[in-house]
């Protein structure tokens, strides 16, 4: 039998969450560098077609003691849409989408938090898109928190919301020769926070 060893897994050490803080309570604002928001949509019916908006803004306020104490807003840059297409991008930030020369931000506003898992917490709150306004709730898992080398003590989350764009007026579609339209109405608007504790 040989003396080697088979290395032992690096990624163990990258993937695992990591716990800074016993208790996250506090008030925090998003770090949009290191912050996704991304879309999903189906194309043709047979595709799905990835962008994300890349400007943004929000703020939390933390309390794991009473969680229906905490607080998330969320503002968003319509114009920053990108899904690596030119023309597609303009005709989403077109009338026909979501006409960003008079709607130019995306907003969010929690109403209430509930605990309904360890680490899982459900946001409810009104999104405003263009000028209509509805109620969307979010189950938002808390993935861990860290202390970074400049000192920020940071929380990370990840959460998905599925809306349909016609709710919002965003009903612009055309109808494919095969059957079925070009545009789903089913959006995917994904989150990967990470939030910086302020004080």
């Amino acid at each position: 039998m040989g003396k080697h060893r088979a290395p032992e897994s690096a990624s163990t050490d990258f993937d695992a969450a990591t716990t800074a803080l016993a208790d996250v309570t506090g008030d925090y604002t998003v770090d949009a560098a290191h912050t996704r928001i991304g879309v999903r949509a189906r194309h043709a019916m047979v595709t799905t077609v990835r962008g994300a908006f890349t400007e943004f803004a929000g703020a939390a306020h933390l309390d794991t003691a009473d969680p229906g104490a905490s607080r998330v807003s969320l503002r968003i840059a319509t114009a920053s849409i990108d899904t690596g297409n030119q023309d597609r991008d303009g005709h989403l930030r077109s009338p026909d989408f979501l006409d960003v020369e008079q709607y130019p931000e995306m907003l969010f506003s929690s109403t209430h938090v509930e605990q309904v898992d360890a680490d899982v917490y459900r946001v409810t709150g009104d999104l405003t898109i263009k000028a209509v306004t509805r109620p969307v709730s979010v189950d938002f898992t808390l993935t861990g928190s860290a202390l970074d080398p400049f000192g920020n003590t940071r929380v990370g989350f990840e959460g998905a919301l599925a809306i349909k764009r016609s709710d919002w007026d965003l009903t612009w579609n055309a109808v494919l020769d095969t059957g079925g339209v070009l545009v789903s109405d089913r959006i995917q608007i994904e989150f990967d926070v990470s939030a910086i504790k302020q004080g």
